[in-house]
């Protein structure tokens, strides 16, 4: 599998973006992470990151984990026939347990094929990391918009690092973030900063 993470949105590195996902392929917008806000909201917002994939020229297509919420055999079948997925930014505990929910945690962690992509931005590559506990201060963890009433702190453990964005930005978040970064480095956990625009490409 394949990475793309972007602090914000598809960041500098748009091209390289569109030439890693498979000729011929559709990748799902997942946008569970933002399943938090008014419905309205939730639509308007997500259909203009949609839109910036399909201005690219690439095939997209809307993955609501909430339809596969205990149906992880659906979801499976379904990735199968993708060349990728991008996840979008939001609060990174609600992306967890709609995860949980779907069964695409470890879905994801079975994904042996090599032109298979990861995408996405904000939380969606936050949630990459081994742990989500020096996530606590930009997002909170108590939201709880499905069933789940347990706080799920381990990260997916895709890649050794905890991925911190919007760090040195024009943000609202960014001040938070350099608390999170000092979180990081007083309790030895491994990180990487990125700026909004950055791109952390990883094959």
């Amino acid at each position: 599998m394949k990475y793309y993470l972007s602090s914000y949105r598809i960041g500098n590195k748009a091209a390289q973006l569109k030439r890693m996902i498979p000729k011929g392929k559709t990748i799902g917008f997942v946008p569970n992470a933002f399943d938090y806000v008014e419905p309205q909201v939730w639509k308007e917002r997500n259909a203009i990151v949609m839109k910036e994939l399909s201005d690219l020229g690439i095939k997209v297509e809307m993955l609501d984990l909430r339809k596969y919420f205990g149906k992880s055999k659906a979801l499976k079948r379904k990735l199968d026939r993708l060349g990728g997925i991008w996840v979008r930014g939001g609060n990174t505990f609600v992306l967890r347990q709609a995860m949980k929910l779907s069964g695409l945690d470890t879905i994801l962690k079975g994904i042996e094929r090599k032109d298979f992509v990861y995408g996405g931005y904000s939380a969606g590559c936050c949630i990459l990391g081994p742990t989500l506990k020096c996530l606590s201060i930009v997002d909170d963890p108590t939201i709880t918009p499905y069933r789940v009433k347990k706080v799920l702190w381990d990260g997916l453990g895709l890649i050794d690092f905890a991925v911190m964005p919007h760090y040195k930005s024009d943000h609202p978040e960014s001040k938070d973030v350099d608390k999170e970064v000092a979180y990081c480095k007083k309790n030895r956990i491994p990180f990487k900063t990125l700026r909004d625009g950055e791109v952390l490409i990883i094959k």
